[in-house]
């Protein structure tokens, strides 16, 4: 069940700081400064320089073009309202040593990560109570240290988090549904990871596998993405989350022919891939819950075996 959160003016300035200030930490920063918000970006020395020099240039049809002032720090060095992490998996383990729990105490975790196993390795190391996993559909690229090109008509962020305060939650969303993503506070965490799950599996893993855009896997590799899409929602499904393939594939159909996943730009730029929090975790919850996912198997087989 989810509540729409208007788009009013917070009641309160929030002082939130980003781990990884790319493509979609970048857009939330950028935009919760222009809000009147207190933002501290951690990154890497350059990148922190850069912001701090120019501040965060964002290109957007939806949000219009804008720099916004942001504070820039390698480390976090005072306690804040919220955290957000929009870093990749492949770079999590060492990030979160730029957030001290010791430091980050009594602030909100929000992790932007694709796949569904990330909140129960920030419960061990972070206030288990604060974490509260998120999700953003949206398209946006740093094309630059400090400049975001944001190229979706949209930026909807499903806020969620089991046993995090209700009011947290809502200040928070409050706040980012004022700066300009459209927001809503889920009350399910699981059945919210499992609606972006299960649909970006099929689109990262096949886009990825064959090197090509969502339109020529749509038509090319009709079967095999039915096939792939009904597996996961079966996953989805026995995790609590979505089980309607048909709205899947409607959803693909509907997407532009040249769109490409992440993972493929990855693969295409010889970054590491999030095979294992994606095709991976997909695989293990397929396990845990006796749900065959030959497809599945195959698919992340192929590309575990491209990758070495």
């Amino acid at each position: 069940m989810a509540r729409e959160i208007a788009y009013d003016p917070p009641h309160q300035d929030l002082t939130v700081a980003v781990l990884g200030p790319g493509g979609t930490g970048g857009l939330l920063a950028a935009l919760l400064a222009r809000a009147g918000h207190r933002v501290i970006c951690l990154a890497r020395d350059d990148t922190a320089e850069a912001l701090r020099t120019t501040g965060i240039q964002v290109r957007s049809a939806a949000f219009g073009d804008f720099t916004a002032r942001v504070e820039a720090d390698t480390e976090l060095r005072e306690p804040v309202d919220a955290c957000v992490i929009a870093v990749k998996h492949t770079s999590l383990a060492a990030a979160l040593d730029r957030v001290p729990s010791t430091v980050l105490g009594d602030g909100l975790v929000v992790p932007l990560l694709n796949g569904v196993e990330h909140p129960a390795a920030l419960r061990s190391r972070y206030r288990p109570d604060r974490v509260a996993p998120a999700v953003i559909r949206v398209e946006s690229t740093r094309v630059a240290p400090g400049v975001i090109e944001h190229g979706s008509p949209f930026a909807e962020v499903d806020l969620a988090g089991d046993d995090v305060p209700r009011e947290r939650l809502d200040a928070l969303a409050t706040a980012l549904a004022a700066a300009g993503p459209g927001t809503r506070v889920l009350d399910d965490e699981s059945a919210a990871l499992w609606a972006k799950m299960s649909f970006l599996a099929p689109f990262a893993l096949l886009t990825t596998l064959h090197a090509l855009p969502l339109g020529d896997v749509r038509t090319r590799h009709r079967e095999e993405l039915a096939a792939l899409v009904g597996e996961t929602a079966a996953v989805s499904a026995a995790c609590g989350g979505p089980s309607d393939p048909a709205q899947a594939l409607a959803r693909y159909d509907a997407f532009p022919p040249g769109t490409k996943s992440s993972m493929q730009r990855d693969s295409e730029a010889g970054r590491p891939l999030e095979l294992d929090a994606i095709g991976g975790a997909l695989l293990r919850a397929a396990q845990r819950h006796g749900v065959k996912v030959p497809v599945a198997a195959r698919v992340v087989g192929e590309l575990a075996a491209a990758a070495r």
